[in-house]
């Protein structure tokens, strides 16, 4: 899975410039429930793994927790301190912490599980890092068929262009989407009382052009699979996109349902 890893970091220091305009709006709106998963107050001492550009470390920090942020794209940690001068953001690994044990209350990864060449060893991590009774919360998109966004661009891909393109190989995309498969997965690590929930997140547009501006310009494996299209079939997939999103007009916008999938759990 090395091949993997250098792929989503290079997708990353690449995606970076866009990926808060792109994508912010959107992902933001998890910090609530996410930080309330993990009881984030004053005083907490709370890790945001994969914090990329650091919409949750900023929500954290408004409540007053102690919070260091780390991501493996350089860009996207220079990206985070720009925004949060006040916040400590780190260049590190969420498969390999630099945390002692039971150093921290609360451990946070916003939408990066998607992007971990090996998963299980940044969940393993954070069990580590977290002291005794502390707890971890991460979020996933759920399966396309309800993250529309998702189910529109695979679709077009699939139908009108080359979804066989060779990228490096990585775990399954919706993976953490299966409650069933989560829950096992953290309780095999040593978590206890797992939940997992949906979040009904709403992606609102200007443009019906904006879904596949994102996926192409904010994303990783998407884009890599858009830029591999002939021009031809590019253009045809946009279009279909773009008459997906249109179906989801609401007052001269766009309305689009993305929801996430909330998994929280304690340090047994």
């Amino acid at each position: 899975m090395a091949g993997f890893h250098e792929f989503e970091q290079a997708g990353w220091e690449r995606a970076a410039e866009f990926y808060g305009d792109a994508f912010g709006a959107l992902t933001a709106q998890t910090a609530p429930a996410l930080l309330d998963a993990v009881g984030a107050a004053a005083g907490t001492r709370l890790l945001d793994v994969a914090s990329g550009p650091g919409f949750i470390a900023g929500a954290a920090a408004g409540r007053g927790a102690s919070v260091v942020g780390v991501d493996f794209a350089p860009a996207m940690v220079a990206a985070a301190r720009r925004r949060h001068p006040a916040i400590e953001f780190r260049h590190g690994d969420a498969e390999a912490l630099a945390f002692p044990d039971a150093s921290v209350d609360a451990v946070v990864m916003n939408f990066g599980m998607l992007h971990l060449a090996r998963p299980d060893a940044a969940i393993a991590e954070a069990r580590r890092v977290l002291r005794p009774g502390g707890r971890f919360a991460f979020t996933v998109w759920a399966p396309p068929e309800r993250a529309v966004a998702f189910g529109l661009a695979l679709k077009a891909i699939d139908e009108l262009g080359n979804a066989r393109v060779p990228l490096p190989e990585g775990p399954p995309f919706f993976r953490f989407s299966d409650a069933a498969a989560t829950t096992t997965t953290l309780e095999a690590t040593g978590f206890s009382g797992v939940r997992v929930e949906e979040l009904p997140l709403t992606w609102r547009l200007a443009s019906a052009d904006a879904v596949f501006e994102a996926l192409s310009r904010g994303g990783v494996r998407t884009a890599a699979v858009l830029r591999a299209q002939t021009p031809e079939a590019l253009a045809a997939i946009r279009a279909a996109v773009r008459r997906g999103v249109e179906a989801y007009a609401r007052d001269g916008a766009f309305a689009v349902p993305m929801p996430a999938v909330l998994a929280s759990a304690t340090r047994a």
